[in-house]
């Protein structure tokens, strides 16, 4: 959607406040509502003027917008939206006192407030853990082929019981798992962290010498779905590995080949899932937009296991038209946006934007990387990893705090239901300076639409929108915001 026509834009040499009075006192149609957030902060979710029926009376700075919500613009269903529960969640929201924990998950998983309902989670420690790394099968570093030492311990047994917390809260909750590196022992290093060196699982990709522990590594996710499920915490979906294509020595990483990881989905953790009658399903990938060459091969060899593809947003040129060139190329495959960092000093609309774009681009669903830190951005571990990676929650003195980045993927979550269909559209358009105009619709399962507009322009815009089933909608859209429209069933 992104580089259609300029045509879009009515009178774009003159971009001024442009609120017609005489909108104000146009008749409204039952229903239609609006919602904003900004960048100033005034408006969190907040309920503004509502878009009226025709062409209400624009001013100079009018942004054209179509939606096609006949079965013909129908495109991909809605799984969820969300986070990552990483340690630093946990330990953060286990902080507050049960009343205010409480209140904080209503807030996030219910819709009286942003009706999240996609987490991923960690699957041991990562960079947002604190000191000192772990997996659920570390043994004293000595092989444990059998996983007769496996087991969650106190972080894992938490996060578990936040999760299912979750979970009793929102019902259409899904959540996903992916973990840093397998434990030290499964490795050819023997070591969870703190050296690059043949950092890679033992499993016969490298060489044919000693143990390999291909069985082993894919009955620890059995394992692991398993403990979590006996705490009431379901476990949607797995990847096999965060950024496979990233070894550092700081934190937990592991590199893994994609021909590597197909042959371990398709002749390991895929049957040994299927045997243990899980229904858990395997998610390739899970990196960045710039080696899409990497979930084609995975498809290439384990098609028969793999769900979908996800993506992370950290590519130097970052264009999420990847999903749609792999969409065409793989039609059956869902996509998700996995993560995307939101630090304190990222661009007011950043989350709008990793989420938007995705959805423009046949993504399901997107999760922010994290849900909730400490003010002091953590706990994270003390060497390597992210130590500015704040959380859409921010916890401190017993308090939370939303960030502006929860604010902007609420303006999604909690008008994109789960089971809405996202629409094709266009007039969506970003000028090379940064102002401009993107959009996304959904049809709703109770017959609304939705719209969600990011206007980036430093002042207000007019839009006329209109629809393919032969309405027009037409309502300010305030500077530097998301602002939600929710019509009325057709």
């Amino acid at each position: 959607m992104r580089g259609l026509l300029l045509a879009s834009l009515v009178g774009q040499a003159a971009f001024c406040v442009a609120l017609p009075s005489e909108a104000a006192h146009s008749p409204r149609a039952a229903g239609a509502q609006a919602y904003a957030s900004n960048s100033a902060g005034n408006y969190k979710l907040s309920s503004i003027a509502a878009p009226v029926q025709g062409n209400g009376s624009p001013g100079p700075s009018t942004w054209n917008l179509s939606i096609d919500d006949t079965s013909s613009g129908y495109k991909q269903k809605i799984t969820g939206f969300g986070a990552a529960v990483t340690d630093a969640t946990v330990t953060s929201f286990n902080e507050l006192s049960s009343s205010t924990l409480n209140e904080l998950l209503n807030e996030l998983m219910t819709s009286a407030g942003a009706n999240f309902a996609l987490m991923r989670h960690t699957i041991g420690a990562s960079d947002l853990s604190g000191d000192p790394a772990y997996t659920y099968d570390d043994n004293g570093g000595n092989a444990d082929p059998n996983l007769t030492g496996f087991n969650l311990g106190d972080r894992g047994t938490a996060m578990a019981t936040m999760l299912a917390k979750m979970k009793g809260l929102n019902s259409n909750l899904k959540i996903f798992g992916s973990p840093w590196s397998a434990p030290g022992w499964m490795k050819l290093n023997n070591a969870i962290d703190g050296n690059t060196n043949n950092n890679n699982l033992n499993d016969g990709y490298l060489t044919n010498n000693g143990p390999q522990y291909s069985s082993a590594f894919a009955q620890y996710f059995v394992k692991y779905i398993q403990a979590f499920q006996s705490h009431g915490a379901t476990i949607d979906a797995i990847t096999l590995q965060n950024e496979p294509l990233n070894s550092q020595a700081g934190y937990p990483t592991m590199y893994m080949f994609s021909y590597e990881q197909g042959d371990l989905i398709q002749n390991y953790v895929g049957p040994a899932l299927k045997s243990a009658g899980l229904g858990t399903k395997i998610w390739a990938y899970d990196h960045n937009t710039d080696q899409a060459v990497y979930p084609e091969q995975v498809l290439g060899i384990a098609a028969d296991y793999v769900s979908a593809v996800a993506w992370h947003c950290y590519a130097t040129n970052l264009d999420w038209t990847v999903l749609t060139n792999f969409k065409n190329q793989f039609p059956n495959v869902e996509q998700y946006m996995t993560e995307c960092w939101t630090p304190s000093t990222g661009a007011w609309n950043q989350a709008a934007s990793f989420t938007m774009g995705p959805l423009q681009n046949w993504a399901s669903g997107v999760a922010a990387w994290t849900l909730g830190t400490t003010a002091q951005d953590g706990p994270h571990l003390s060497s390597g990893g992210c130590g500015t990676c704040t959380g859409l929650v921010t916890i401190n003195n017993g308090q939370y705090t939303f960030q502006t980045a929860y604010y902007m993927m609420a303006q999604f979550s909690k008008f994109m239901p789960v089971g809405a269909t996202v629409l094709s559209g266009t007039g969506s358009y970003t000028y090379s300076s940064g102002g401009g105009v993107q959009s996304v619709a959904s049809l709703n399962p109770d017959g609304t639409r939705t719209v969600v507009i990011e206007n980036t322009f430093s002042n207000d815009i007019y839009i006329h929108l209109t629809t393919q089933s032969g309405q027009e909608w037409s309502g300010n859209v305030p500077s530097e915001s998301v602002t939600t429209w929710v019509l009325p069933a057709v």
